[in-house]
């Protein structure tokens, strides 16, 4: 049975979660908007990603006996002044997610609570893997700055991006 404090903060994260799934999905709508189709498409994939991730924290939550409580979602932003604000955005979004991860772990490791421990370091590896992609795309836009031709490049790109389930 999990214990009270832990299933607490997982129903957090799992609002968290979803709210991260509807953040990218207003974001996918700003691109769409805006006719760029491939950064609409990544963070569409990312909406997913972030759905999933959720479901993982319900599942686990279900697993352990506890019960899964949804609350409201906060509605996200829905206009951005370019892709490069939208990406500042989403690393600084990821961190935030990274340091939500670290706090569970953290209670984790007080409540002497191993299962969970042992689940969320597939999170802590997650989060690396997306501060990073967040990054590297912000970097390539600011390294670009104004320059339309490579902005249209960069949205070929991450049009090829598709949603896989993860396995773990």
């Amino acid at each position: 049975m999990i214990n009270y404090r832990i299933e607490k903060a997982l129903n957090e994260q799992v609002n968290a979660e979803l709210y991260s799934s509807y953040l990218y999905l207003s974001m996918s709508s700003y691109f769409e908007s805006i006719s760029f189709k491939g950064f609409a498409n990544w963070m569409r994939a990312q909406a997913q990603e972030e759905l999933s991730h959720a479901m993982k924290f319900y599942d686990y939550i279900m697993e352990r006996g506890g019960k899964v409580s949804l609350e409201k979602i906060d509605a996200p932003q829905k206009e951005w002044a370019s892709p490069l604000k939208v990406f500042e955005d989403t690393y600084k979004h990821e961190q935030k997610v990274t340091s939500l991860i670290n706090a569970l772990v953290d209670l984790a490791i007080s409540e002497k609570d191993h299962a969970t421990n042992n689940m969320l370091q597939w999170f802590v590896a997650e989060q690396v893997e997306e501060e990073a992609n967040a990054s590297e795309i912000l970097d390539q836009l600011k390294m670009i700055g104004d320059e339309k031709r490579s902005l249209f490049m960069i949205d070929r790109e991450l049009g090829q991006r598709v949603f896989k389930q993860s396995k773990d």
